[in-house]
């Protein structure tokens, strides 16, 4: 055999059993190698023979070798006979080596390298052995279960055949049946569609040819016009749907069902599904439009968006009805619709310019009981109340003011304020014409008396004509007290004409805010005198009884000598309801006996400026007050014929006034060569009422009465005989303001000029120049509306200090009770008018602004002076 290496039997052969030199140093890298040496050492070794070596030799000897050796390594054998094999089979291949002695051992190292290597490899043999076995097992595992499952499926199929011939001819018959049920379902979804599409059509075609049917039913030869068929439709829903509370939400109720309805129908004809799932798929439909976009094929498309469509104009009306509703009721409440759950209030029925002073009164009055409720209704925008009576500048002291649009004409608005449980209904009268607004509060008086409930409290009206109070007491009977602001004003101008500093004494006495009556019963009074009583309450001034015996008739200023019977009531004058109680009796000086002349009255000049309605009745209280000889000058723009007219037409009988006389003139108040014409510096008092031509405009009129009063003062102060005396008194000339005041305070002495002021905000200008003794005639009358509206009793009392006759409000020198320099308590003081049967409840120093009333400390002694005033209630003189 050729050792060539190009032969492909050598290089296979020499790839199978290659020839290594074994003498190459080893290395751990090395060590898990492969058995196999490299190809390269023995392509080198066979290239490159020795020259001594025969060829063919080399290789058989090497085969036989190796095969020997590796019996060996199987068998086990003993480690000499591997050795000599080693030796042997590296003879065999040291060819190169020229000694022989070397062969042996070389051979030797290298089966023993061998040896070591093939041991490694059989280790790594086992191992991928046995991974081989299990690999081999799992596929093998695997074909197994595949087989089995092929065999079972054609073991299904065929029994699957074998029940498809059992079951062929029951088969049929189903068949038949489901055919049957599906021609005669189809028959039902579509007369179902039909209908839904019929009951959908008709109520259109209805609407659109009824004119057409009205005509047709009309008769021909009728004469008489019809209505057609649609105006008389649209007129019966018109009246459902105003006379039913609920009609639109009951109507939008069935449109919603009707819209389910035709919708499940619809959906049931183009669907497979049950009438059941037709029907709460549209009502799916109807509630969310968004569900409608799962529909599949044209016809349930179709349906779905009609339904969708129907039910986003149902959504917006019902979204519209709930904003409608919501809306309304928010106006409800806003513009005062809403019921007042209230009881033991004050309801004040219409809206004046007396509200805010009468608000601010009873704010006052309710503070001793931590505040209370005051409802305010008046055919006014609820917004616009509160907003005006949040612009009164006053504090409530913790009472409610409740603003409830309405009017008091109608019982249903009436209930609204809880009218019969109100503790006291106060009837304001309009601005305007007096006749008109006591024509209203006539016919409230006859709305409030209609209350089926009945009425908890009393009713206190207020009238602008004194000749109606006698109707409106008629209509109310005794739930009724009245007070006539005109009448009230009036009597009040003429008791400050006469006394001037009177109407301050008025403004702390009918308010709330100093001194005031109260009417209680003191069981520990009984039995004693009433000089008794009068010193018996430390904190009050008693000035009257009320009589049970009488059928509570108030009597002011009684007898020392009478005697408190059980059931009696004592009428003080104290700060509050709650701040005062009855005591020991204090020890007071006897009072020494003073022979005390009553002065005599003298003949008075009094000017009236203006006029106004009541005026017939003034002029009867002047000709009871004055004395005899008095005169009474009238100066208005109304001509003495139509003046003499009216005066009659007012019940006034010219002839029969026994104390005055009249002296009319005719002119402007408000044009000073008309003012000037007159003797003003000659009258005793000057009037000036709120004419009756503006008594609609409160500014207007105050102005008016205003330009008046500056001018007549202008004209007196220049007319004064000491006059120039003043001006060379003034330094740097005679304009300046402080020479203007002094003349106008200097007039302001010799003559008392009375202003009717309707509007409070002028007071402060009187206030400030103190050129007039005015009078607030609204705030007054809010006041006496206020305590009547507390205590109906108070209005027998006002009736009697405002009547001609009885006893009435009046101011007093000291030097009537006393001498000067003299030191006196005010019981002492008290004990001593007492002899002439006037009660002092009030007193004002000769260097003060303002009278005391109901002082405090009634036993201490204090001097008292000449000048000093005395206020006292007393028999009109």
């Amino acid at each position: 055999m050729s050792l060539d290496l190009d032969s492909p039997s050598t290089t296979n052969r020499d790839w199978i059993f290659p020839s290594q030199s074994f003498n190459l140093p080893r290395t751990p890298a090395r060590r898990f190698s492969s058995s196999y040496p490299r190809t390269t050492s023995l392509q080198n070794s066979l290239s490159h023979p020795p020259s001594n070596s025969t060829p063919p030799a080399v290789p058989r000897t090497l085969r036989r070798r190796i095969s020997h050796r590796h019996r060996i390594v199987e068998r086990e054998s003993s480690v000499d006979a591997v050795t000599d094999g080693k030796s042997n089979d590296f003879a065999v291949q040291s060819g190169e080596c020229p000694s022989s002695g070397n062969k042996t051992t070389s051979v030797d190292k290298k089966f023993t390298s061998f040896f070591r290597r093939f041991t490694v490899s059989r280790q790594t043999a086992c191992i991928i052995a046995i991974l081989v076995t299990c690999f081999t097992c799992l596929v093998h595992k695997n074909f197994s279960l595949h087989n089995q499952v092929n065999d079972l499926q054609d073991e299904l199929s065929k029994l699957n055949i074998r029940l498809r011939r059992c079951n062929i001819s029951d088969s049929i018959d189903i068949i038949d049946s489901i055919s049957e049920h599906n021609v005669s379902g189809a028959s039902l979804k579509n007369t179902a569609l039909i209908l839904s599409f019929m009951m959908l059509s008709l109520p259109l075609a209805f609407i659109k040819y009824m004119g057409y049917i009205s005509y047709i039913r009309r008769p021909s030869d009728s004469n008489t016009e019809e209505l057609s068929l649609n105006k008389q439709l649209a007129y019966r829903v018109d009246v459902f749907l105003s006379f039913h509370p609920y009609a639109k939400p009951l109507t939008l109720l069935v449109a919603t069902l009707l819209l389910i309805c035709l919708g499940g129908l619809a959906l049931f004809g183009v669907t497979d599904d049950s009438i059941a799932d037709c029907l709460w798929l549209s009502w799916t439909y109807v509630a969310d439009s968004g569900n409608h976009t799962n529909s599949e094929g044209i016809g349930p498309r179709l349906v779905s968006v009609s339904v969708s469509f129907g039910g986003m104009l149902i959504f917006a009306m019902m979204l519209g009805l709930v904003s409608d509703a919501i809306s309304e009721k928010f106006d409800s409440l806003r513009k005062g619709r809403s019921e007042v759950v209230e009881q033991n209030h004050t309801l004040i029925l219409g809206w004046s310019d007396k509200l805010g002073s009468l608000l601010n009164q009873l704010a006052i009055a309710n503070e001793s009981l931590g505040g209370g409720t005051v409802v305010v209704m008046a055919e006014r925008d609820k917004e616009e109340m509160e907003l005006d009576i949040a612009k009164m500048e006053f504090d409530f002291r913790g009472t409610s003011v409740i603003c409830r649009s309405g009017s008091p004409l109608i019982l249903a608005d009436l209930k609204k304020v809880s009218v019969s449980k109100a503790r006291a209904i106060v009837v304001l009268a309009e601005d305007g014409n007096a006749d008109q607004s006591d024509a209203r509060a006539l016919r409230t008086v006859l709305s409030l008396t209609g209350v089926k409930e009945g009425l908890r409290g009393h009713l206190v009206v207020e009238l602008g004509d004194l000749d109606n109070e006698v109707l409106v007491k008629l209509v109310g009977g005794d739930l009724v007290e009245t007070v006539v602001a005109h009448d009230v004003i009036g009597r009040l101008m003429i008791q400050c004409a006469r006394q001037p500093g009177l109407a301050q004494i008025w403004e702390d006495i009918l308010g709330f805010e100093n001194c005031e009556f109260y009417i209680k019963k003191w069981p520990q009074l009984h039995g004693m005198q009433f000089e008794e009583v009068l010193i018996s309450f430390p904190d009050a001034i008693p000035c009257g009884i009320k009589v049970a015996s009488s059928g509570g008739k108030i009597i002011l200023n009684p007898d020392d000598s009478y005697v408190l019977q059980e059931g009696d009531e004592v009428l003080v004058i104290a700060e509050d309801d709650d701040s005062y109680a009855p005591a020991a009796l204090p020890m007071v000086k006897e009072a020494s006996l003073m022979h005390i002349v009553r002065p005599t009255r003298k003949p008075q000049k009094i000017l009236l400026t203006g006029w106004r309605r009541d005026i017939d009745d003034m002029i009867v209280v002047l000709d009871a007050f004055l004395a005899h000889g008095s005169e009474l000058w009238m100066f208005n723009e109304v001509s003495e014929k139509e003046r003499e007219k009216k005066l009659t037409d007012g019940g006034l009988d010219i002839s029969r006034l026994a104390n005055i006389i009249l002296v009319n003139r005719e002119g402007n108040a408000v044009i000073r060569r008309h003012l000037e014409s007159l003797p003003l510096e000659s009258f005793d008092s000057i009037l000036i009422l709120a004419d009756e031509s503006v008594e609609d405009s409160a500014i207007q009129a105050d102005s008016r009465s205003l330009a008046t009063l500056l001018l007549i003062r202008d004209i007196q102060a220049k007319r004064l005989p000491y006059r120039e005396s003043m001006v060379s008194k003034i330094h740097g000339g005679s304009s300046s303001q402080g020479s203007w005041r002094e003349e106008m305070q200097q007039a302001s002495d010799k003559s008392v000029i009375i202003s009717e002021i309707l509007d409070p905000r002028t007071k402060n200008l009187l206030s400030m120049s103190k050129i007039s003794d005015y009078v607030l005639s609204n705030e007054l009358v809010s006041m006496a509306l206020a305590m009547v509206a507390e205590d109906r009793q108070i209005n027998d009392v006002l009736e009697e200090l405002f009547a001609e006759e009885g006893n009435e409000m009046q101011i007093r020198g000291a030097a009537l009770y006393l001498c000067d320099s003299e030191e006196l308590s005010f019981y002492e003081v008290l004990l001593r008018a007492r002899q002439r049967r006037e009660i002092v409840i009030g007193y004002r120093l000769a260097n003060a602004d303002k009278a005391v009333i109901n002082p405090p400390a009634k036993t201490e002694r204090r001097k008292w002076s000449v000048k000093d005033v005395f206020v006292v209630i007393a028999d009109k003189e």
